[in-house]
């Protein structure tokens, strides 16, 4: 096991237990306490978790956005499950823009076989992932989030209206019945609004953590979306309250 895959394994059990003592955890994770030591010491230092009197626990979460670096292992199964998913509803000869995020960035993982496929994109991870591949790229103009990976657009520099995005793939920081969806950056939700605005059709991939929380920047409203494709461990009440809304909850199977 890969030391990232490692990590992460440990942070999901401490989003379960909350504290554990180093010899519970040692057992847990099949491994050296020598090699476990040194996982831990990776954590304390990325701020991920806090290191108490015998064993360990969640750091306390932090305010605003989180980096990409730390996106790109968090819940990761769920944004793997919701990213199978969505390339379910890819199909080839589809032209689709996929947004700048760690979910969206397992999408592109999946997409690669496809036939006479065109994504449109602003994430430099998409790029480089599909660079490769018979995949057709179009990397819209902007300017360069370097924390973020991505390019925030700028009209002048490119033609929106001249694009046919058939899907749109949005990412979204927070997500509520009332609100819609939400970012952080005000950058990045423009670029977000005018993709939406062009698209046919518009999925949100967020996993379930991201319901009930309202952050910076309003995107659109969910009337505004057709499809919200998420995990497996969406709250009850969360799938409820798509049943008063034309906007489809898309679960994931796995």
């Amino acid at each position: 096991m890969l030391p990232v895959e490692r990590q992460k394994k440990i942070i999901d059990l401490l989003t379960v237990k909350k504290v554990l003592k180093m010899p519970e955890l040692r057992e847990e994770m099949g491994i050296s306490i020598d090699t476990l030591r040194r996982d831990i010491s990776a954590l304390a230092e990325q701020g991920k978790i806090k290191k108490i009197y015998g064993g360990v626990k969640l750091a306390e979460p932090k305010f605003g956005e989180v980096s990409m670096e730390e996106r790109m292992i968090s819940h990761l199964e769920e944004k793997t499950a919701i990213a199978k998913t969505c390339d379910e509803h890819i199909e080839d000869g589809d032209c689709i823009y996929l947004d700048s995020g760690s979910t969206t960035y397992q999408i592109a993982r999946y997409i690669k076989e496809k036939r006479n496929l065109t994504v449109i994109t602003n994430s430099v991870p998409v790029i480089l992932e599909l660079m490769n591949s018979n995949v057709e790229l179009i990397v819209i103009g902007g300017k360069v989030r370097k924390n973020e990976r991505s390019v925030v657009t700028y009209d002048y520099l490119f033609n929106f209206h001249q694009l046919n995005i058939q899907k749109a793939f949005i990412c979204a920081s927070g997500i509520t019945m009332e609100k819609g969806i939400s970012d952080y950056n005000v950058e990045e939700a423009l670029a977000r609004k005018k993709i939406i605005n062009i698209s046919h059709e518009v999925y949100v991939a967020s996993d379930s953590s991201k319901f009930g929380r309202n952050v910076t920047v309003n995107i659109a409203g969910l009337d505004e979306v057709d499809y919200v494709v998420t995990d497996q461990k969406v709250r009850e009440e969360v799938i409820r309250g798509f049943d008063e809304v034309k906007t489809e909850l898309i679960i994931s199977k796995e």
